[in-house]
């Protein structure tokens, strides 16, 4: 053999613009197609007799399942390579929505459009892709960096709620699905753009992941951040869920509501950019507290107003210039908190207490319509929980955890 022979083959790096492209197109692709679930109630409750109470226990399983499977699938990805994660979470979430299409009742709903398809956003979520720029990205372009990500997914959004209104007004809601999985495929080739796993940054205490775990669920600022990340699951999912059906309940046609829904994606864009550039310059969690903030007022004003398409728009413009904002400012100070190598995991498990909050908003509100004809109380509850994330976001300490500063060498 010769000696210029090489013996291993080693991947070449993949540039951090191809990173972050492909990344966006897979965050904006899993992000809008799940954004379209509330679409179906309607014409699957009609259709099928189901009550809107258990269509919306299945899609509330769906965010708590893929919310319990991301801290996991961001470990695997911490440990084994991020396009591993996502190629297998895409194949699971399109068979979700293909077996979406055939369900024959509520039971069988709960396990594809419930169990399955929470495994599979779970493991092909944004959360994944944003470790893998946490990975590849500077910490002082991080919060941005997050901000592009998050922005794709609400394009995701606003290129979806009237697609998937599409395809279901023009070839029936099972089509519907099934056009969705197939697009769902195309992250499987896009996911080797993203390949490689996260290795400790200099200054970063290394340890075993349990380790890590409960170290991060000792720091008190982590802990508020994972609480005010329950009212941000529960706003964004009882929205996605059940806005559309609200808008048609007032007099608004599906097609408008549809659009609705697609503003506040549009309006995201901007949104996400915006506190992502911003959460590089100033605290992140006085950022956050204003978001909060600013989503219990304005709901309060859109509830208080007479409730026309107009209005509907530009509460979906305001709301959406908050929607995901929060993302890269958590995803921030996560990063922030815990250095890049543990970031997978621990985003997870803020995000597993962002989709415990999903679940109760989608479920309180199917249960809330089937009992009292209205969704009133779970708009004002989101209202009051909104002024408490507020508040709680005030105390938290933007520095270092201390556990997770590696200790100075010894000096001989």
């Amino acid at each position: 053999m010769s000696a210029s022979t090489p013996t291993a083959r080693t991947a070449l790096p993949v540039p951090l613009p191809v990173i972050i492209i492909a990344g966006c197109i897979i965050a904006m692709v899993t992000f809008g197609a799940r954004s379209t679930s509330g679409l179906f109630m309607l014409p699957m409750t009609e259709d099928l007799g189901w009550s809107r109470n258990g269509f919306a226990m299945a899609l509330a399983v769906q965010n708590l399942v893929w919310g319990i499977t991301q801290p996991f699938a961001g470990g695997f990805a911490d440990k084994f390579g991020t396009a591993r994660t996502l190629a297998v979470g895409a194949l699971i979430y399109a068979a979700g929505l293909l077996l979406w299409s055939i369900t024959p009742n509520e039971g069988v709903f709960l396990l594809t459009g419930g169990v399955l398809m929470g495994i599979g956003i779970g493991t092909a979520s944004f959360g994944v892709v944003m470790a893998a720029f946490g990975r590849a990205v500077p910490a002082n372009k991080r919060s941005f960096v997050f901000g592009i990500a998050t922005a794709a997914s609400s394009m995701g959004q606003f290129v979806f709620a009237p697609l998937g209104q599409a395809f279901i007004s023009n070839f029936g809601w099972q089509m519907a699905l099934v056009y969705l999985g197939l697009i769902i495929l195309m992250v499987v080739p896009l996911s080797f753009m993203l390949r490689g796993q996260t290795n400790s940054a200099p200054g970063d205490a290394d340890m075993p992941f349990m380790q890590a775990l409960s170290k991060a669920l000792g720091h008190g600022s982590y802990r508020l951040l994972v609480i005010g990340f329950f009212v941000c699951g529960f706003h964004l999912a009882f929205i996605t869920v059940h806005f559309p059906a609200f808008l048609v309940q007032c007099g608004l046609t599906p097609e408008a509501s549809s659009w609705a829904l697609g503003l506040i994606g549009l309006f995201n864009v901007a949104g996400s950019l915006l506190a992502g550039w911003l959460g590089d310059r100033l605290p992140k969690q006085i950022l956050l507290s204003a978001i909060y903030l600013l989503r219990a007022i304005g709901t309060a004003a859109f509830l208080l107003l007479p409730i026309t398409e107009v209005s509907a728009y530009i509460y979906a413009a305001t709301l959406g210039m908050l929607w995901l904002a929060t993302v890269p400012l958590t995803a921030g100070l996560v990063s922030l908190f815990f250095g890049p190598r543990y970031m997978g995991m621990l985003y997870g498990v803020a995000f597993l207490s962002h989709q415990i909050g999903s679940f109760f908003g989608v479920w309180l509100g199917g249960v809330s319509f089937d009992l009292t004809g209205s969704y009133d109380l779970v708009w004002y509850l989101g209202i009051l929980i909104g002024l408490f994330a507020a508040a709680i976001h005030i105390p938290i300490r933007e520095v270092k955890a201390p556990a997770f500063v590696a200790p100075a060498p010894s000096i001989a």
